[in-house]
């Protein structure tokens, strides 16, 4: 195709030059049937477009079905559900072939029809104008007309080429904007112009008449008043669906306030610059994110100067460095997508030791242990204890057990703060707080 672009073109004028200097009423009414190939072509590009669209959003239904199903593996062995799961694949994949075919027919037309239209123009320069230089009503002479249709018929193969350019530039106008669409999707959360860079955190993170909702959604958030010191560990708890990863998500900015405001050192989080906010936080959250490289580089992710002394530090802290030992291939062994070859509490103290190694000043915790046994609930517990040492933590816990010593513990309910206290000041107020802990009590006493 780059080859056509700087070869068709010049020969196209070259020719149209020899052609107009030999007779140039014959070429002016070829010239006439040029419009009515361009308009056929594109027509056949347009639709090529369209059919180009489609194809590319099709596998991409095929690789998100693939996905899903691979990741999804065990459930579906444990369902007995691999037949449907070939069916669902095997549908996907005959609709993207059906595309496929129509497709090529639609590029397989414009070679063909050029060809058509060319060879048209052929017989209606033989008929006229040839019937006329037969009759001598003509200036040409034979000699004249015979190479002038030599030189028409050189021009044949740059149409027919620079039609297949028109072809593949539309089909791959169609992927391009598939790709830059993505590459050009603003992001809904950006710096505003002047905004600031935060060098440490000194003093508290506060929230002032806060509310949030999602696009075209009720309110998650409502009303929320909240001052977070700094150095206090903060405990988050409440019913499933009361908004508590909501309200911890809005302190890294992953989402803005719908109305009110987020201080930060008294500064609107908003005028702050996002990176250096984050560079503050770490974060561990129920469903660790690991990635498909050594142990070394996951605990070290995205530091290339740190130490193997730093990590197998951390990693003590983090109680991980016992079993990273007995793996053969210890901090360079590769742990495979999502951390699939480690078990959930091995994981999960693998992002622990991330966080350390981290050392930020503000932690986040969501929901660290919930699914996790006993014995790896202990041993992430410690890890977690010795992450939280010395830092401001915001922890979201549903096992009231492990927030008992919080400086302070935020009780929601339905979007709004309930109440706010001690573990003991909650237990004597009998509230919300008192409900939810008696029955977890119950529930693990009839459990034992």
């Amino acid at each position: 195709m780059v080859n056509s672009i700087f070869r068709d073109p010049p020969s196209l004028i070259a020719y149209s030059v020899v052609l107009f200097m030999f007779n140039w009423k014959l070429t002016l009414i070829i010239f006439l049937l040029a419009p009515v190939s361009a308009l056929i072509l594109s027509k056949i590009g347009n639709s090529l477009k369209r059919s180009s669209t489609k194809s590319q959003e099709k596998i991409s239904d095929i690789t998100s079905t693939l996905d899903e199903t691979l990741g999804a593996i065990r459930v579906v062995k444990a369902f007995g559900m691999e037949d449907y799961e070939k069916k669902k694949f095997e549908k996907e994949n005959d609709n993207y072939f059906n595309l496929l075919v129509r497709l090529t027919r639609k590029r397989a037309l414009g070679s063909p029809i050029s060809e058509f239209i060319g060879v048209i123009t052929i017989v209606i320069i033989l008929y006229f104008f040839g019937a006329e230089i037969i009759q001598g009503n003509s200036n040409m002479t034979p000699g004249a007309f015979i190479f002038y249709l030599a030189i028409f018929f050189q021009m044949m193969p740059s149409l027919k080429l620079f039609g297949q350019m028109f072809n593949s530039y539309k089909e791959g106008t169609a992927a391009a904007e598939r790709v830059f669409g993505l590459l050009d999707t603003k992001a809904s959360i950006v710096d505003s112009p002047n905004a600031i860079e935060l060098k440490e955190f000194r003093s508290s993170i506060e929230f002032r008449d806060a509310s949030f909702k999602y696009y075209k959604s009720d309110y998650i958030l409502k009303d929320i008043n909240l001052k977070i010191d700094k150095g206090n560990i903060i405990a988050i708890v409440g019913p499933s669906g009361a908004g508590k990863s909501t309200l911890v998500d809005l302190i890294p900015r992953f989402y803005d306030l719908t109305e009110g405001n987020l201080f930060f050192d008294g500064k609107n989080i908003k005028d702050l610059k996002i990176e250096s906010l984050r560079r503050l936080m770490g974060i561990v959250t129920q469903e660790t994110i690991l990635f498909n490289d050594t142990i070394r580089n996951n605990i070290a992710y995205g530091e290339s100067d740190i130490s193997i002394e730093q990590i197998t530090e951390a990693s003590k802290a983090a109680n991980a460095h016992k079993f990273i030992s007995l793996i053969e291939k210890g901090y360079d062994t590769i742990i495979g997508d999502r951390g699939v070859k480690l078990s959930g509490g091995e994981r999960q103290r693998l992002s622990i030791a991330r966080a350390l190694l981290k050392n930020p000043p503000i932690l986040i915790l969501d929901e660290a242990t919930s699914s996790l046994d006993t014995e790896s609930e202990i041993l992430v517990q410690q890890a977690i204890e010795r992450l939280m040492h010395g830092r401001t933590s915001i922890v979201i816990a549903h096992r009231l057990s492990t927030i008992q010593n919080a400086d302070m513990i935020v009780v929601l309910e339905k979007g709004k703060i309930v109440e706010t206290g001690t573990h003991q000041q909650l237990l004597h107020t009998r509230g919300l707080y008192k409900k939810l802990y008696d029955l977890q009590f119950r529930h693990q006493e009839s459990i034992v």
